[in-house]
This record gives C-alpha cells, sequence and structure tokens, in this order.
C-alpha cells in the first residue's frame, strides 16, 4: 500500500464581497443632496490558489513533516508486510506443483487472510492520514482566510475567488489579478511557524 502524504485540495471557494447599505425607505426631505458623491463601490477581482498557497507557508510545509513523522512508521511495517506476502504469493506458485493438497491449501489460506488484512490495515492508516491532515490544513486555512479577507478589504477588492480545484470555471486570467503570492507571504509575516503569540494584522499592499 502506497499513501501519498500531499495535502489533498480544499473545496473552499473563496468569495470576498464588498456590500454597500441598502438605503431605507425615507421622506424626500431627508434624501442626500443631488451633488453628493456616492460611496465608491469595489470593482476589482483576484483570484487565489488556495491549495497551492497553504501547502507554500512555513506552516504548510511544517504540517507536511508532521505527518511523514506520524505516520512513516506504519507505513513502512505495510510496505513490507506487502513485500513479503507477494513472495510467499510467487513462492506458493512456483512450489504448488510439489505441494501436497493440504500444504498448497493451507498456503493459499494464509495468504488470503494476510491479504485481507493488509488492505484493512492500508484502510485504516488511510482513514488516520486523512483525519490528521484534515485538521492541520483546516487550522491553517481558518487563519488564511482571515488574511485574505484583511488584504481584499485594504486593496479594494470586491471579490476573491479560490482556483486551486480541479473543477474551477475560470478559463483565462490576467497574471497581475493573482494575489497567491501576496497572501502567502502575508501569511508567514503574520503567523511565523512555531509562533505561540500571535502577530499584527498584515500591512496592505500599495497601489
Amino acid at each position: 500500500m502506497k499513501k501519498s502524504f500531499a495535502v489533498p485540495a480544499l473545496a473552499w471557494g473563496l468569495v470576498f464581497l464588498a456590500h454597500g447599505q441598502t438605503p431605507a425607505n425615507t421622506p424626500a426631505a431627508s434624501a442626500p443632496p443631488a451633488s453628493a458623491t456616492p460611496a465608491a463601490v469595489p470593482t476589482k477581482v483576484a483570484i487565489i490558489n488556495i491549495q497551492y498557497a497553504i501547502l507554500s507557508t512555513a506552516d504548510g510545509k511544517k504540517a507536511g513533516e508532521e505527518l511523514r513523522t506520524k505516520f512513516d512508521a506504519r507505513k513502512q511495517a505495510l510496505d513490507k508486510r506487502s513485500a513479503d506476502l507477494k513472495n510467499k504469493v510467487e513462492t506458493l506458485r512456483k512450489g504448488a506443483a510439489t505441494m501436497s493438497d493440504d500444504a498448497r491449501n493451507k498456503l493459499m489460506r494464509d495468504n488470503d487472510a494476510e491479504n485481507k488484512a493488509i488492505q484493512r490495515d492500508g484502510e485504516d492508516l488511510n482513514n488516520d492520514v486523512d483525519q490528521e491532515n484534515n485538521r492541520l490544513m483546516n487550522e491553517i486555512g481558518t487563519k488564511m482566510i482571515d488574511i485574505v479577507g484583511q488584504y481584499a478589504a485594504a486593496n479594494g477588492y470586491a471579490m476573491v475567488l479560490n482556483v486551486g480545484g480541479d473543477q474551477s470555471p475560470l478559463l483565462w486570467h490576467n497574471p497581475g489579478t493573482d494575489i497567491t503570492a501576496d497572501i502567502i507571504k502575508l501569511y508567514d509575516q503574520a503567523h511565523p511557524a512555531g509562533a505561540a503569540a500571535p502577530q499584527p494584522p498584515p500591512a496592505p499592499k500599495k497601489q
């Protein structure tokens, strides 16, 4: 059994909309003067590859190392059992003609039982890895969403779209609208890997 420890893509669509206030029904006398300039509504749109951003932060790299440290021993033991079973199956294939029926049937039953045990243990390992991976990535993702929201508000973006998934509807974009690198940098500034105390919010990007 082989298990990739790569972080799975997160099915998060990040959309930050700037909501204007809808005026209440008020008498004409209370309406603002005709010459008043309405507040500008942001119209810029940015994109981010949230999966790549999470994986590229110091926290994301640290989480990957934590997963490998925690589960590599189990994975290696499972790989060894699979290799041993493969050898037993090959030995049985080569020597079946010279074995008694009882000996051959016993080896076949033993191999079958071991194969089922390996499959079961492999599924348990995969589930444990996925559960721990999701926990670590959700912790990082929650903090990153806060960074994206602050960045979008500070830089006048009406919307930030996640294009990290395989099913992204985005067919084309101007490279200048991609804020992934900025968010990675700001995340690492706000959340240094292993830091215990919270950091100040990120500074807005100069226009």
